[in-house]
């Protein structure tokens, strides 16, 4: 026979055979597929990430020795002025009311600045405090007490001026949606020390989600039961968590049994990876059933600790959140991600003014950020707990001057040229600050920071090279830092 026609027929029978046929025919099954869907570069030179897809979130070794071992985010949505908190400048304090230069305006973008706007010197009186000297505004009187625990970054910069893409640079390394968040990243290479509770846990206050909605705390195309598990901090901590009436628990195990079958054919069947992590998750929330009530009960907890943090139990907050947070870290959550909404300051309204709705912000995180950071020492946990807190870009030395006049409260436009995070714990060098913007607060202009080199940082002290913790996707080995980006770095200075 002519060999190309015997190669067409041998093509031509090769498309007939189904997929059920190759999985139950091959030898290779469903774990082999999982093992070629999921290898890649990862940590440890040439390591490959191999994981169980029945037991998704089962703790797994980095690459090398961890700093932390969980990290609390706390996010402060629409973008907190660095200029009102943290980084004082008295140069900007002399230009106050002065006409901005126009070298400060010249190709620049701006959301709402028109014209030539004016400056705006600090609104508020700032100090040195602790033994480190840090510089901190009268609006965070809790939070001086333990500035020498904190390591500032206040030569933080983007490239994105709008919250949306803005917030998802910060938390997935894109502006674009569809790439992993942080925590989905830190589950999927850590898994979770705790197989009762999601790895991964969001809370939200403020009364509304970022504006880049859900997509912060995604999976993107990792497995999707690495995404963020929303809770609430009132009512039932997740929808539908207790049985309806009628059912309990040993029908609901039968259930869940029969169920479990049925996805065990279909994944036969199909190869769907989905449905075999589909019955880990279901087999969670079965477990989540006793475990998250008793996790999120902020009634166990002790009058004074309440009073420490200011906690109301029962109602929406970021101080419930705050508690909650050290709750689930003491649990053995890997990733709590905590994003507080209304930090907008334009000054278009009193609820987003500096003379007004930004105090009531600052009143609301002060007391309960400070208590987690005092909680978590005393407990032991702040030493291998990593936690952060940041906006997602800072804001303008300008005073905002929408439609190109004069505004009825005090406002600052957004500014990705410089903002400031802070970190402590979990491997940071504590009572240093690391970087500086420019005389006035409007770029960052020594030891920069870019976003992706604090992605590289938090993946550093959870034990990864961020060039290595990789994951295939598109055809190509993607990561958290950003393949697109050359020079991203760990920012070494503020490592302990």
């Amino acid at each position: 026979m002519d060999p190309h026609i015997a190669a067409r027929l041998r093509h031509a029978e090769l498309e007939h055979h189904t997929r059920r046929h190759f999985l139950s025919q091959c030898g290779l099954g469903l774990g082999a597929l999982w093992f070629t869907a999921t290898t890649g570069r990862s940590w440890g030179g040439s390591g490959t990430l191999v994981k169980d897809p029945s037991q998704p979130l089962a703790p797994a070794a980095p690459g090398f020795a961890p700093k932390a071992k969980r990290v609390i985010y706390l996010h402060m949505a629409g973008a907190p002025s660095q200029h009102e908190l943290f980084d004082f400048k008295p140069e900007l304090l002399k230009l106050n009311g002065k006409e901005c230069p126009k070298e400060f305006l010249e190709g620049r973008q701006f959301a709402f600045i028109q014209g030539v706007p004016k400056m705006l010197g600090p609104q508020f009186p700032f100090k040195q405090h602790g033994q480190s000297g840090a510089w901190v505004s009268d609006r965070l009187p809790h939070f001086t007490s333990v500035v020498d625990d904190v390591c500032f970054i206040k030569s933080m910069h983007t490239d994105q001026f709008n919250h949306g893409p803005a917030q998802l640079l910060v938390h997935t390394g894109s502006q674009n949606p569809g790439a992993p968040s942080i925590g989905a990243w830190a589950t999927y290479g850590l898994g979770s020390e705790n197989q009762n509770l999601p790895g991964f846990i969001v809370l939200t206050s403020g009364g509304k989600n970022p504006d880049a909605g859900k997509s912060v705390w995604g999976s993107g195309y990792l497995p999707s039961v690495y995404q963020g598990v929303q809770c609430r901090s009132e009512g039932e901590p997740v929808l539908y968590l207790n049985d309806p009436e009628g059912i309990n628990r040993p029908l609901r195990r039968r259930s869940l049994d029969a169920l479990d079958r049925i996805n065990r054919r279909i994944a036969e069947e199909t190869g769907d990876l989905e449905t075999v992590t589909r019955i880990a998750q279901y087999e969670m929330a079965f477990r989540m059933q006793t475990h998250a009530t008793d996790a999120f009960d902020l009634k166990l907890e002790p009058e004074a600790v309440h009073k420490m943090y200011g906690t109301q139990p029962g109602r929406e907050s970021f101080a419930n959140n705050c508690l909650l947070a050290r709750r689930l870290a003491e649990r053995g959550v890997r990733y709590i991600q905590l994003f507080h909404w209304g930090w907008d300051s334009h000054g278009a309204a009193a609820s987003e003014a500096l003379n007004k709705g930004f105090g009531d912000r600052c009143r609301e995180v002060d007391q309960p950020m400070t208590a987690l950071l005092k909680d978590l020492k005393q407990r032991g946990l702040l030493e291998d707990t990593l936690v952060i807190w940041g906006g997602e870009f800072g804001r303008t030395p300008m005073l905002e001057n929408r439609g190109g006049g004069e505004m009825a409260f005090i406002g600052r436009d957004h500014n990705p040229g410089a903002f400031t995070v802070w970190m402590a714990g979990g491997g940071v060098k504590p009572g240093t600050t690391f970087g500086e913007s420019d005389p006035i607060g409007y770029e960052a202009m020594t030891d920069k920071v870019s976003v992706h080199d604090l992605h590289a940082t938090i993946l550093q002290l959870l034990g990864f090279d961020h060039e290595m913790l990789t994951y295939p996707s598109q055809g190509v080995n993607q990561r958290l830092s950003n393949i697109t980006k050359t020079g991203t770095k760990v920012v070494k200075g503020i490592l302990a």
